[in-house]
């Protein structure tokens, strides 16, 4: 799947699944089109190649619509509306509307129900944002950077929020974000986008196992790659995603294959660690886990070559697996 502005694209081959009922941090440097993944899934763009399927079906359809709910960074509510006016809204435009759990979200939240819209804080306007949502009781919820412009202690009640909330009735969701702290606290799963494509899609402690960080004193003579790295030889046969040489001390990124020979020093890299170097080397080996279907790669090497078509699958409920799509 492929999205082209007439600045250029904006995605390019992006092909994956979400797992089902699992909360996915969406993230990326700026530009990297988070933004325009999130409006392809809710059909307010149209790809330039490829397909979008949901749950089987277009995003566009009426299936798709009654079981997709889509949160924009900009939270748009009518300001002259009340908040009891804004759920009664939701309730009459949504045939699966649960206002118990819209108004639970409200209260619990101390937002006066004959407040209007205009009024509200920012964290007040994200929480009624929140109660709409999930009145929907959507099986898919997209979420846009849903907390810019809170400070921390609102954006982190606001999330509790949404794990509780998702937990409860086992929604799926996509949660873009460009604050690390947020996708570590909140989400199990991973998706990482850079220049225009996928470059790592796992569980957060999948992900975290896979990589290691070593440091050592370069001794030797440095060995070219494939990938046009100088390295020690006894870190060839393994998949380094950076390294950085200071003084003869090299620190590197890698996805071990087997044991590192050699006295380097090993320890555990933060998520924060390893995000950061897939976003300053867009020429990083991807990792993709199986459960991705990003493609016809291989068990998460990222080396082989990308056919014409490509397999999306939407997530699936428990009981109610996704169906199959493709995009071309």
């Amino acid at each position: 799947m492929g999205k082209r502005y007439r600045r250029g694209w904006a995605l390019r081959d992006c092909s994956f699944r979400l797992p089902a009922g699992r909360v996915c941090g969406l993230i990326g440097p700026n530009g990297a089109g988070k933004t325009t993944l999130m409006g392809l899934a809710a059909d307010l763009l149209k790809p330039t190649t490829g397909t979008v399927r949901v749950f089987g079906a277009a995003p566009g359809t009426a299936e798709a619509g009654l079981r997709v709910a889509f949160l924009p960074q900009e939270k748009p509510l009518f300001k002259r509306f009340t908040v009891a006016e804004t759920l009664r809204l939701g309730r009459e435009l949504n045939p699966r509307w649960d206002q118990r759990t819209a108004e639970r979200i409200v209260r619990s939240g101390g937002v006066p129900l004959d407040a209007r819209a205009g009024a509200l804080s920012g964290g007040q306007r994200t929480r009624v944002a929140f109660a709409l949502a999930f009145g929907r009781r959507p099986d898919l919820l997209l979420l846009d950077e849903p907390g810019s412009g809170l400070d921390p202690l609102v954006r982190r009640e606001l999330m509790s929020v949404l794990l509780a909330e998702a937990a409860e009735y086992g929604t799926t969701v996509l949660l873009s974000s460009h604050l690390l702290a947020d996708l570590e606290n909140s989400c199990d799963y991973l998706l990482v986008l850079a220049a225009g494509g996928i470059r790592l899609a796992g569980g957060v402690d999948e992900i975290l196992t896979t990589h290691t960080l070593l440091t050592g004193a370069l001794t030797g003579a440095l060995t070219g790659t494939p990938a046009g790295r100088d390295l020690p030889p006894e870190l060839a046969r393994h998949t380094v995603v950076e390294s950085r040489v200071s003084g003869r001390q090299l620190t590197a990124l890698v996805r071990p294959d087997g044991p590192v020979a050699g006295g380097w020093r090993t320890d555990d890299p933060t998520l924060e660690e390893i995000l950061l170097a897939y976003f300053r080397d867009s020429g990083a080996p991807p990792l993709i886990s199986p459960g991705a279907h990003v493609g016809p790669r291989t068990a998460g090497d990222g080396t082989a070559p990308h056919p014409p078509e490509r397999r999306v699958r939407a997530p699936g409920r428990p009981g109610r697996p996704g169906r199959p799509g493709r995009a071309r």
